[in-house]
């Protein structure tokens, strides 16, 4: 992920993409799931890119993946 990005924006991408695979959903199953072009969530994932979700994101990727919002977030601060 770009190193402008701050740790919380980082941690949040990583645990979208974990619990995303573990659905077995693509990158773009879930750009499209999201109302999104097909490059959305590639252009978040990837390293390159300071693209980043916001809670609106986190909130209806929550409900795609079946989890709460609350799935995205570390149990202490970063």
């Amino acid at each position: 992920m770009h190193e402008s990005l701050d740790d919380i924006e980082r941690f949040l991408i990583k645990k979208v993409k974990e619990l995303r695979e573990k659905k077995g959903l693509s990158q773009v199953s879930l750009s499209l799931a999201l109302g999104k072009s097909t490059t959305f969530i590639s252009d978040i994932e990837a390293p390159s890119k300071k693209a980043k979700y916001n809670i609106k994101h986190l909130n209806d990727i929550a409900k795609i993946l079946g989890c709460s919002p609350k799935d995205f977030w570390p149990e202490k601060p970063l």
